[in-house]
């Protein structure tokens, strides 16, 4: 049987997400679920984020843990990435904390930074 369990921890340290030259989000309020054996995905409120640059897109996912995840296309810098953030904006109650906020993709921006000092 797979381990499905989800587990989510703040972040203290300064996670700072960049796409095209441009800050597209920088926080040290982010959320880290862990999910089974899945790579740690971090979780940043919107009020962090550059909303002006994200564009809500009609593609959508259901994850049968969390729910039913929105996307996102980013653009800054003069880089175009379709898809590139997600958000659960209800998720299952076990998992309630990820409400609203976005995860980018690390391979469709430049760089997923975290500071620790």
């Amino acid at each position: 049987m797979t381990d499905t369990s989800i587990t989510i921890t703040p972040n203290p340290h300064r996670i700072r997400v960049m796409l095209g030259g441009t800050i597209v989000a920088e926080t040290t309020r982010a959320l880290t679920p862990r999910e089974g054996a899945m790579a740690p995905v971090q979780y940043i409120p919107r009020e962090d984020a550059e909303m002006d640059l994200l564009e809500r897109t009609e593609h959508r996912t259901h994850c049968p843990h969390k729910g039913d995840a929105s996307y996102y296309s980013l653009t800054a810098g003069g880089v175009e990435r379709a898809n590139a953030v997600w958000s659960y904006e209800a998720p299952f109650p076990k998992v309630a904390a990820i409400a609203g906020y976005l995860a980018f993709y690390p391979s469709k921006v430049d760089a997923i930074e975290e500071f620790t000092d």
